[in-house]
């Protein structure tokens, strides 16, 4: 193990795959196709969520967040998995690991939040039709997106900075691609069981009290779809729904496995894997799930691109 010496500037080694170092350059490639690709999906989606008059609603504004959401998030993490996975040197310095750790778990506690409020809105257009204008209206969105983020904000903030305060003992080497919370407090050493129990009770409120809350409403949905008469109208909500749903499970199931057990029984290569799925592969998939079953999208897409070629 390496040592340095605590009081001294620090940087951390972070391991990754060093030892099957035949992954690096197909994840590399990887990650040098699906970073692009999260990046202009998510953007098209943002451009014609606010370009397009049909798609000024609550639902298009909270996928404008999570798309946002997911850019900030994915680049977070990916230029330095990049650079890490390209080079021989595979360090970040101590500063750049924190803004790391507050940054992608800003992003990361923001997004379950988000996430259920976006299962909340479906729940009032399909279950509560003639209220839907009257209660999400734009002073509401905004209210409840402002919510979300500095809840978001307020869980990274006192997570990262406790798990910051404790000591390394001067081990500057990481199993992972990235400086993340569990694998952090697993690195330190003295008593961190505090630490591992703050992380899990706080987790089951960012985690599984939102999943509980958007299984919840999904189940009050399923039910009001089946009395819908009308096969148009339950292909559409079904539609719109199971692309929230697959996005929900996407995202939550990694995160769950990785935050809600103690960071002392995390096994060696989890972090990795499920830094990859929740960081990387669910951003880039979420422009495309969202736009593939959702027709109202793939036509503001459509006069977009006509939009463009046309003005050339």
């Amino acid at each position: 193990m390496n040592w340095v010496n605590e009081s001294s500037a620090r940087e951390f080694i972070l391991l990754g795959f060093a030892d099957r170092p035949w992954l690096e350059l197909p994840l590399f490639a990887i990650l040098l196709i699906t970073y692009p690709m999260a990046m202009v999906g998510n953007t098209a989606i943002i451009l014609v969520s606010r370009l397009d008059a049909r798609l000024h609603s609550p639902m298009y504004f909270f996928l404008t967040n999570l798309s946002f959401l997911d850019m900030c998030y994915t680049t977070s993490i990916v230029p330095q998995m990049l650079f890490n996975l390209g080079s021989t040197k595979k360090t970040i310095s101590y500063v750049g690991c924190a803004a790391q750790l507050y940054f992608f778990h800003i992003m990361g506690g923001t997004e379950c939040l988000l996430l259920a409020i976006m299962s909340f809105d479906r729940y009032l257009a399909i279950c509560k039709p003639l209220h839907y204008t009257l209660i999400m209206n734009p002073r509401i969105c905004i209210l409840l997106a402002s919510t979300v983020w500095l809840t978001g904000i307020t869980y990274a903030v006192s997570e990262a900075t406790a798990t910051l305060q404790l000591p390394l003992c001067g081990l500057n080497k990481l199993d992972h691609l990235l400086c993340e919370i569990p694998v952090l407090i697993k690195a330190a050493c003295g008593e961190k069981a505090a630490n591992e129990l703050t992380l899990s009770v706080v987790c089951i409120f960012m985690l599984a009290v939102p999943l509980g809350l958007i299984l919840a409403s999904y189940a009050c949905i399923g039910h009001a779809v089946f009395k819908i008469k009308s096969s148009e109208g339950r292909k559409k909500a079904f539609g719109t729904c199971s692309s929230h749903l697959i996005v929900v499970f996407l995202f939550y199931g990694p995160g769950i496995s990785m935050y809600l057990q103690p960071p002392s029984s995390i096994s060696r290569d989890q972090p990795k894997f499920m830094a990859l799925f929740y960081g990387v592969v669910t951003p880039a998939l979420n422009p495309f799930i969202y736009t593939l079953r959702n027709k109202d999208v793939k036509g503001a897409l459509d006069n977009l691109v006509r939009g463009i070629f046309a003005s050339k």
